[in-house]
């Protein structure tokens, strides 16, 4: 792993506190008719690249999170890019964007319903059908970036709610 998502990384470890999985969701985000099946808190960076716009001006671009997925301070699984969402158990899912809503602050990246796209591995994740990231803290990209090619990660802690279809 690269020096800047090590101290990245670090960081958000040590200055993310764990929340609670049990916010009010928007109905932008919301999984109907569906059963809870896992929740994780996740700790970790949303990570960014400079890169210019169509009309060649520099700006941070989202690139992928690198997180530790948790339950009780121990750690399950990790979230990386695709997105992907990989358990110790062997079950992993990719999800695909499907619905979004502001976070709590300016600052907080924004709550999110995936649709699952392909899954593997025949763990807790097996079956799952929607994910939500809820109760973002952190990760918003800030500032101007000066060179293309730049790389920016930014200290993050979501909650990712799993589910399935029916009960």
């Amino acid at each position: 792993m690269n020096s800047f998502l090590r101290s990245g990384f670090a960081l958000a470890l040590s200055t993310m506190p764990p929340s609670l999985a049990n916010a009010q969701v928007p109905d932008a985000i919301a999984a109907r008719g569906e059963t809870l099946v896992a929740t994780f808190h996740a700790e970790g960076a949303q990570v960014y690249e400079c890169k210019a716009d169509a009309s060649g001006k520099l700006g941070w671009q989202f690139r992928e999170p690198i997180a530790t997925l948790l339950i009780d301070g121990k750690t399950v699984g990790r979230h990386y890019a695709g997105p992907n969402w990989e358990l110790a158990d062997g079950s992993a899912v990719v999800g695909k964007a499907a619905g979004r809503a502001p976070g709590a602050t300016a600052k907080d990246i924004p709550l999110l319903k995936l649709e699952v796209a392909s899954q593997r591995g025949s763990g807790q994740l097996s079956g799952v059908t929607t994910i939500q990231r809820i109760n973002t803290k952190g990760g918003v990209a800030e500032g101007a970036c000066e060179r293309a090619g730049a790389f920016l990660s930014v200290p993050y802690a979501a909650d990712y709610t799993f589910y399935k279809k029916g009960g």
